[in-house]
Parts: C-alpha cells; structure tokens; sequence
C-alpha cells in the first residue's frame, strides 16, 4: 500500500422502503426516502472514489446481501462489510479500529452530499500533519465525517446518538482523552423534510 493512503469507509444502510430515511417519510413516501438515499449512497461512493485517497470501502447495515449492495460491488469495484456493534457509537470504533490497522481512515455516512472530494483530501491532509483526529460538524449538531489515526476506544462512549448534542458530547471525549484534534468546516445534512429545498437548490445530486 502507498505510505501515504489513507482508508475511506463509507457507513450505509439498505434502501429498504419504510427503513431507510424514515424521518424524510412524511414528506417523499416510503420508496421515494428509499430512492433518496440509493442517490446519496452512490453519490457518496463517487465522492469517496474521486478523493483518491486510497482504498474505499462500504460498511453495510444490516448486512452485505440486499441487492443494491451487491450491484455497487460489481459495478464500483468495492469490498463490502457488515457493520458489527449494538450502537453507532459501537460501531464506528469497530470500522474505524479495523481499517486504523494498516492506514489512518476517515469514516463518512452518505447524507451529507456537500462533502467533496477536496474536503475529503484536506481531512486527510490533517492526518497526515500529525493531528489524531479530524471532524466535519453538522448543522445539526452531529458530525458527517470522523478521522483517526489510530484507534480511540473512549471517544464514542456514553454519547447520545441521533441528538443535537452529539458533536458536543465527542468534543468532551476529545479533551478527557488528550488528543489533538481539528474541525475543518462546518457541513450540511439531509434528514429532515426541511432539507429537501436545500438539497433540491443545491443541485449536488444528479441522475447517475
């Protein structure tokens, strides 16, 4: 492997109508939130890909075998995996202790379709100059993208997922643990009805 790669892990849930953007329900239906997030994976697999950073791969919930996954497989050329733990937090330290082993990695979910290929590389780029770790906050209050250079095992511990306070909570994980860490922009999501206007005037998303 290049000495300089750097691992990107994609996490990414089954386009299951009714499972798969649940919040994004009311406003799109089941199979339209459904369609939604097959457009966000790919769009994030593309991004992910185009960064060149160095291996890609895809960590799926709840498992590798439904066929949307497979189809990217064979036509992406990437290794999928099985997301392994009983909560995000848990899983996130499993990937990112996984592919920490042979490169630093940054890890990104696909709802956020403003991250681009120069992010991805300054993340990487941080990284690389010796920070252990790197985060792109959400609007939100969460974060669409972590980077580790090694694994942390107390960093995802006793936080409350899926709430606004989430980016804070890491931050105080950060500081408890001694690591230096940087925040190189502050990013948009897609998960609730009143995104959509934002992503529609965006137009990040295209019919590839």
């Amino acid at each position: 492997m290049n000495p300089d790669a750097i691992n990107i892990a994609i996490f990414a849930k089954a386009p299951i109508a009714g499972t798969a953007k649940t919040r994004l329900i009311p406003a799109l239906g089941a199979a339209g939130a459904a369609r939604l997030h097959r457009q966000l994976v790919r769009h994030a697999l593309r991004t992910a890909q185009a960064a060149t950073l160095g291996p890609v791969s895809l960590w799926c919930a709840p498992d590798t075998t439904h066929r949307f996954f497979r189809a990217l497989a064979a036509t992406a050329g990437i290794p999928l995996h099985v997301q392994c733990g009983e909560h995000l937090g848990a899983r996130m330290h499993h990937t990112l202790s996984a592919l920490t082993a042979t490169a630093p990695t940054l890890l990104i979910g696909t709802d956020c379709p403003m991250l681009d290929p120069a992010t991805l590389q300054a993340c990487a780029m941080a990284l690389r100059n010796g920070e252990d770790a790197v985060f792109l906050p959400a609007e939100d209050g969460g974060y669409a993208l972590v980077g580790l250079r090694r694994p942390q095992p107390g960093l995802f511990r006793d936080i409350d997922w899926g709430s606004d306070a989430v980016m804070e909570q890491t931050r105080d994980r950060l500081r408890d643990c001694g690591l230096r860490w940087v925040e190189p922009a502050t990013v948009w999501d897609v998960d609730r009805p009143q995104d959509l206007a934002r992503l529609q005037r965006s137009a990040l998303l295209t019919s590839r």
